[in-house]
C-alpha cells in the first residue's frame, strides 16, 4: 500500500535518562532507531514493558528533547518548534488528569477553549459513545469511560497526526470494536496514527506496518505479512504408537527447519509449509499412518513477538 509523503520521520533517535556526561550513571531508553511514517498510514509500535515504546513517543510528541538524532512531525521539529506542531497533533496518553468534579461536557468544553478549531463538544462525544454521559461527573466515570473521554480530546482539533498509547486498555470487548471502528475511519480520512498497545489482536486489525522494539531498539519492523515471514511456520501431529520421527522422510528433504518432541507429539517448524506438509501427507498416505491432530498453521504476530520477547527474557 502507497501514503503520501512522511508525516513523521525519525532517525539515529536516541534517549537517556541520568546524568549527561557519565557513562557508568543511567540508562539508555532508546538506541539510535529509525522509521518513517506516512500520511494516511497507521503504525503501531509494539514492545513489552520496558522495551522504550512510550520513551518514543514522548520524544516524537515533543514532550522532550531526543539525547541524540532527530524526529520530524509534518516536517517540524515537534520539540523546538512545537507552536508549528501541536494544532495539527492530537495526543492519547496512557492515563489522562481530569479535574474530578467536572462533569463529562464541562471537561470537553473546557479542553476545546485550549483547541484551535476544536469540534462541537457534542460531536466529540458522539464519536466517542459519551453522548448519554455528559452530565456525569468525570470521578463517577469507569475505567473504559475514561479512556473513552480521552479519545475524545485528542480528537477534538481534528488532528492530522494522532498518538494513541494503549487507547483501549480498561474497554469492554463491544467498546473496543467501536474504538477500533472509529480509528479506521480515521484513517480513510487522511489521519495518520501512531499506536502503542500491548493487545497484539488491535496491531493486527489496525496497523499498516509494524514495529517490535526490544531493549530500547527496533527487532522488526514491516508490514504484519513482513514481520510474520521472518517466523517459521509449523506443523503439530500426534504419531501412532509404533511410529518414530526417524521413521518419518528426512527432514531437510522435507524443508523442515527443525523439530521438537513431546512423547509421541510432534511439531514441525518450516518456512516452507505447503511442500513440508505436502510431503508429510504423502509419506502418510503410502505408509497407511494417521497423524492424529494434525494442525498446520502459518507464524502469527504473537509467535513473532514472543520469540523477541523470550530473546529479551
Amino acid at each position: 500500500m502507497d501514503f503520501g509523503e512522511n508525516v513523521i520521520d525519525v532517525t539515529g533517535l536516541r534517549r537517556r535518562y541520568g546524568p549527561p556526561g557519565d557513562e557508568k550513571k543511567g540508562f539508555e531508553a532508546v538506541r539510535d532507531i529509525s522509521f518513517r511514517v506516512g500520511r494516511g498510514e497507521l503504525f503501531a509500535l509494539l514492545g513489552t514493558n520496558g522495551a522504550g515504546k512510550t520513551s518514543t513517543v514522548e520524544l516524537i510528541e515533543g514532550l522532550a528533547r531526543p539525547s541524540g538524532g532527530t524526529v520530524r512531525v509534518l516536517g517540524h521539529d515537534p520539540y523546538g518548534e512545537r507552536r508549528a506542531v501541536r494544532p495539527r497533533i492530537g495526543v492519547m496518553l496512557q492515563e489522562g488528569g481530569f479535574p474530578a468534579e467536572l462533569t463529562v461536557a464541562e471537561t470537553v468544553r473546557m479542553w476545546a477553549g485550549c483547541t484551535s478549531g476544536a469540534r462541537p463538544v457534542a460531536e466529540a462525544l458522539e464519536l466517542v459513545g459519551l453522548a448519554d454521559r455528559r452530565t456525569v461527573r468525570v470521578k463517577q466515570l469507569s475505567g473504559g469511560e475514561r479512556r473513552r473521554l480521552d479519545l475524545a480530546l485528542a480528537l477534538l482539533g481534528r488532528p492530522e497526526v494522532l498518538f494513541l498509547d494503549e487507547p483501549t486498555t480498561g474497554l469492554d470487548p463491544e467498546a473496543r470494536h467501536a474504538t477500533w471502528h472509529l480509528v479506521r475511519e480515521l484513517r480513510e480520512s487522511g489521519t495518520t496514527v501512531l499506536l502503542t498497545t500491548h493487545y497484539l489482536e488491535e496491531a493486527e486489525e489496525l496497523a499498516d506496518r509494524v514495529a517490535i522494539m526490544d531493549k530500547g531498539r527496533i527487532a522488526a519492523s514491516g508490514t504484519l505479512a513482513e514481520v510474520i515471514a521472518a517466523h517459521p511456520a509449523r506443523i503439530r501431529f500426534t504419531l501412532p504408537e509404533g511410529w518414530y520421527v526417524g521413521d518419518l522422510p528426512p527432514l531437510a528433504e522435507l524443508g523442515v527447519d527443525s523439530y521438537e518432541q513431546t512423547g509421541r507429539g510432534i511439531e514441525l517448524r518450516t518456512r516452507e509449509l505447503q511442500r513440508s506438509l505436502t510431503g508429510l501427507l504423502l509419506w502418510a498416505r503410502d505408509k497407511d499412518v494417521e497423524l492424529d491432530g494434525l494442525d498446520p498453521r502459518t507464524a502469527s504476530l504473537e509467535e513473532a513477538f514472543l520469540s523477541i520477547a523470550g530473546r529479551a527474557a
